[in-house]
């Protein structure tokens, strides 16, 4: 009932142009039964988003388009900020809220990701709700603490409908761009512990809603990944880049 989900972060690579033969060399190296198992999502740079529309919308393809951040207002004096209306009249299906990188290089707080969160929502989006821990935190053995307060605070407000309609992303701080990947093991317990956190404030949503894990995700480490009961799919950053080893990603059972 949870259709797998498997969205690329580009983070601050691609140009408009770099954007376009990426998406269009993707499309080549998926079939339709691809689209079947899959939900296939980009998130490039503000700057190539209208270019990546273009693109899918011309030659239909089934790739939906993500945003790396978002404000929770619709207009204002908020130099350098992208409002959500803004992103939902380029056609943005997925918007990715609170990832670590704003958190610790630009000091986002929960209450912003809710704010965020919930703005997304507003307009007709699926935010992709970031949590995860430090190597620290992970070693003082406070990460399901940290996880689950994360959880409560990003989907805080919500009613059950909206919560199983987002998304929620496991992504240990440690991991990302590293190389380094939890054991599918440790990914799959920490899913099952966020899926429990849900069911406890928000019951039925909680079978409902996907889970994502994210962290040095690759061709050799997804379909460990995802033989999880609770993991739905990734967040995938570096390996996204290469419309090869990405479409490799995306077709982990083959």
């Amino acid at each position: 009932m949870r259709k797998t989900l498997i969205a690329g972060n580009w983070k601050m690579h691609k140009t408009h142009l770099e954007a376009i033969q990426v998406v269009q060399k993707l499309s080549y190296r998926l079939d339709p039964g691809d689209y079947e198992r899959v939900e296939v999502v980009v998130a490039p740079p503000f700057t190539a988003l209208r270019s990546v529309q273009t693109v899918i919308e011309a030659d239909h393809l089934l790739i939906r388009l993500g945003a790396q951040n978002v404000h929770w207002k619709d207009e204002g004096a908020f130099t350098g900020e992208i409002a959500p209306r803004m992103l939902q009249s380029l056609s943005v299906s997925y918007v990715i809220v609170g990832h670590s990188e704003r958190r610790e290089i630009f000091g986002e707080t929960d209450e912003w990701v809710n704010r965020k969160a919930k703005a997304v929502l507003a307009h007709g989006m699926v935010p992709i709700v970031c949590v995860g821990e430090t190597e620290a935190e992970r070693d003082e053995g406070v990460s399901e603490e940290k996880v689950r307060r994360q959880v409560r605070a990003g989907l805080a407000g919500l009613d059950p409908e909206a919560v199983a309609g987002s998304v929620v992303a496991y992504e240990p701080i440690w991991a990302i761009g590293t190389g380094r990947t939890a054991s599918a093991d440790d990914a799959g317990a920490m899913a099952a512990l966020i899926r429990e956190t849900i069911a406890a404030q928000w019951s039925e949503a909680a079978e409902r809603i996907r889970i994502l894990y994210g962290g040095s995700v690759n061709p050799g480490n997804i379909a460990g990944l995802m033989a999880k009961r609770d993991i739905d799919g990734a967040l995938v950053g570096g390996a996204s880049l290469d419309p090869d080893t990405f479409a490799s990603v995306i077709r982990y059972w083959m």
